[in-house]
């Protein structure tokens, strides 16, 4: 069973199957677009790729993709430095778990579109109410997995620590940090992909930058072809991200994780 198992993670990262995916999908989206017929309602792979070359020459697409990437990473290491933050201590405080509790769970129900217009009067129309909104949406996802790291980690594990006259420090980064770590990381990775959701509904309300902007625009002028670029730009930088991310995390944290 565990061979089994084994071949089959193998198999799940060969980077052929990938590409074989990855072609399918692109000859299915042709194979489409000329029954439609039609580039309003859906433009060819051929289009979409004829408008990436155009705008990357003419340096209109790369500043959209600048900006919005800038946003998503502010809103992302924001949010999860107060989700974790805010986790960590409702997990191990009675008090604060008590306090802030009702408050995380009443908000964490409030779509991050619906504090959009309070942001724009309160902030402006500026970056601010931007990043703050994909903080939202990263910094409650993000509590949630901390908070539940925390309940999780074993009794016995406190104790024993305790028993060797373990200070507050000390069972914080050598017991409760390295306990928690498999889950703030997964945390953070499913709000990676929130962010990059989230960054078009901010984008599309006073921005003159963004991929956001590039789709409402686009919409309003009818051009399927740009749309369908932004969403491809927004799922391609996504991946990379999430790759990226998870790299990353798993050498920076390499021995938690081993554990």
């Amino acid at each position: 069973m565990t061979r089994y198992w084994e071949r089959n993670i193998r198999v799940g990262e060969s980077p052929m199957l990938a590409g074989i995916s990855i072609l399918t999908g692109f000859l299915v989206w042709e194979f489409l677009s000329r029954i439609i017929h039609s580039r309003l309602i859906l433009p060819s792979a051929f289009d979409v790729a004829g408008q990436l070359i155009a705008t990357t020459t003419q340096g209109i697409l790369l500043p959209h993709i600048y900006a919005s990437l800038l946003r998503i990473l502010a809103g992302f290491i924001i949010g999860s430095l107060i989700g974790a933050a805010l986790g960590i201590a409702m997990g191990i405080s009675g008090v604060l778990r008590a306090l802030l509790d009702p408050v995380a769970n009443f908000f964490r129900f409030i779509p991050p579109i619906c504090w959009i217009s309070p942001f724009l009067i309160w902030f402006g129309i500026g970056e601010t109410p931007k990043i703050l909104i994909i903080t939202y949406t990263v910094t409650f996802m993000v509590l949630l997995s901390t908070y539940a790291g925390v309940r999780v980690i074993p009794r016995n594990r406190i104790r024993a620590a305790r028993c060797f006259g373990a200070g507050p420090l000390f069972m914080f980064f050598r017991v409760i940090l390295p306990s928690i770590i498999r889950d703030v990381r997964l945390g953070m990775r499913i709000a990676l992909g929130n962010a990059f959701a989230t960054v078009v509904t901010a984008e599309m309300v006073a921005a003159q930058t963004g991929l956001g902007f590039i789709i409402l625009t686009s919409r309003n002028f009818g051009a399927t072809d740009q749309i369908i670029l932004a969403m491809i730009c927004l799922g391609a930088l996504g991946f990379v991200s999430d790759r990226a991310f998870d790299v990353a995390s798993r050498v920076t944290f390499a021995n938690y994780l081993r554990r």
